[in-house]
């Protein structure tokens, strides 16, 4: 599929990181080649890295989305600090957790953050303090006026809303 026409990606002015960096157009291009919500996109990489595309995590996740050795090796990616490979596989990880989890956004972030395992052993966001506020600062994000829905496939909303239980702290 050949790139999209790039508007810039309609985001908050703290976000303007993203267009000086060049991504804003590649944001988009993903998110229509994966049926992923920009605005997700971008509250992912603001949460996991502060899109900074060297970040390297305590645990060893790297780049923009903060992609583990062993996940960026089975995604096929050459450098995780390269932009625009970090977020291509880290977007194509989440469409797989999207799927798996039928598009329930809070476990699809709880699993981004804990691994998939994590959810399915627990039946449901995993009880870390750090994957529930990583989920519930996600969320935030998403939903700062409370009524945004967020569109995760083609046919699909997915209503980013406050109504799941996360207990923080």
């Amino acid at each position: 599929m050949p790139p999209v026409a790039c508007a810039p990606v309609d985001l908050p002015a703290r976000l303007e990181r993203m267009r000086a960096m060049g991504i804003d157009c590649h944001i988009k291009d993903v998110a229509i080649r994966y049926g992923v919500s920009e605005d997700l996109i971008a509250a992912i990489i603001e949460t996991e890295s502060s899109f900074d595309p060297r970040a390297v995590s305590r645990r060893g996740a790297r780049g923009l989305m903060q992609l583990m050795p062993a996940t960026a090796a089975l995604l096929g990616v050459g450098d995780p600090f390269d932009p625009r490979e970090n977020i291509e596989a880290g977007v194509r990880h989440l469409r797989a957790l999207m799927d798996r989890f039928d598009n329930d956004l809070p476990l699809v972030l709880a699993a981004y953050n804990a691994g998939e395992q994590a959810v399915i052993q627990y039946g449901g966001i995993p009880p870390y303090p750090q994957t529930r506020q990583y989920v519930s600062r996600i969320l935030r994000r998403l939903n700062r006026d409370g009524t945004k829905t967020i569109r995760s496939e083609p046919g699909s909303r997915v209503r980013a809303d406050h109504s799941v239980p996360i207990r923080v702290g």
